[in-house]
C-alpha cells in the first residue's frame, strides 16, 4: 500500500480492548447496522459514493476486501486502472461483536485528497446505501453491482442529498469560497 497506510492493522494496536471489556454495549456506544451492512457487502461488494465539490459533485469508489473498505476516486481508477491508490480506507474491527454485540471502526485517509468532514461524510454513505431499509436506495447498490449499464450515477447524487448527509459539507465548501 502506498501513501503509509498500515496493512493488516488489528482493534488492540489502535484501541485499549481492557477498557471495555467490563462494560456493556451501551456504554461503548453500540452501532447494530454492522450484520446488515456486512451481508450486503458480501454479495455487493462495490459501490459508489458522491462527494460534494464546490463545483458539483466527486465520485468514489468503494470496494470490500473483507472488514476494510477502500475509497477511491472514480477518476483515479478511470485513468490509473488496477494501479489507482486507495485515499480512504475504513477498518471494521469485528472481535467485541460476540461479547458486547458491537463493531468497532477506525479511518485511515490520505490528507492530500480528503479532510476530515470528506472522509466521514463518505463513510457516512456506507451506511445510507447498505444499512437502509429503502429498497430503492440499496436497490442503487444492487444496480451497480449486477447491472452496471443500467446504473445511472445521478441517482447516487439524488439520494444523498434526499438524505441530507452532503448539506454541511456543501455549505462549508460555498463559505470557503467567499
Amino acid at each position: 500500500m502506498s501513501r503509509g497506510f498500515t496493512k493488516d492493522k488489528t482493534l488492540s494496536s489502535i484501541f485499549n480492548i481492557e477498557m471495555v471489556k467490563d462494560k456493556t454495549a451501551e456504554e461503548i456506544k453500540q452501532e447494530k447496522k454492522f450484520d446488515l451492512i456486512w451481508n450486503r457487502a458480501q454479495s455487493c461488494p462495490t459501490f459508489l459514493c458522491a462527494l460534494p465539490r464546490r463545483e458539483g459533485y466527486e465520485f468514489f469508489v468503494g470496494q470490500w476486501s473483507g472488514t476494510e473498505l477502500h475509497f477511491t476516486a472514480l477518476i483515479n481508477i478511470q485513468t490509473r486502472g488496477e494501479a489507482a491508490a486507495s485515499q480512504l480506507i475504513l477498518y471494521h474491527y469485528p472481535e467485541l461483536k460476540e461479547e458486547k454485540g458491537i463493531v468497532l471502526m477506525t479511518a485511515e485517509m490520505d490528507s492530500t485528497f480528503l479532510n476530515v468532514a470528506e472522509a466521514q461524510c463518505i463513510a457516512n454513505q456506507v451506511q445510507l446505501f447498505y444499512a437502509t431499509e429503502r429498497k430503492e436506495t440499496y436497490g442503487l447498490v444492487e444496480t451497480f453491482n449486477f447491472r452496471p449499464n443500467e446504473f445511472k450515477y445521478m441517482s447516487v447524487i439524488a439520494e444523498l442529498e434526499q438524505s441530507g448527509l452532503g448539506a454541511e459539507l456543501k455549505c462549508a465548501q460555498n463559505q470557503d469560497k467567499t
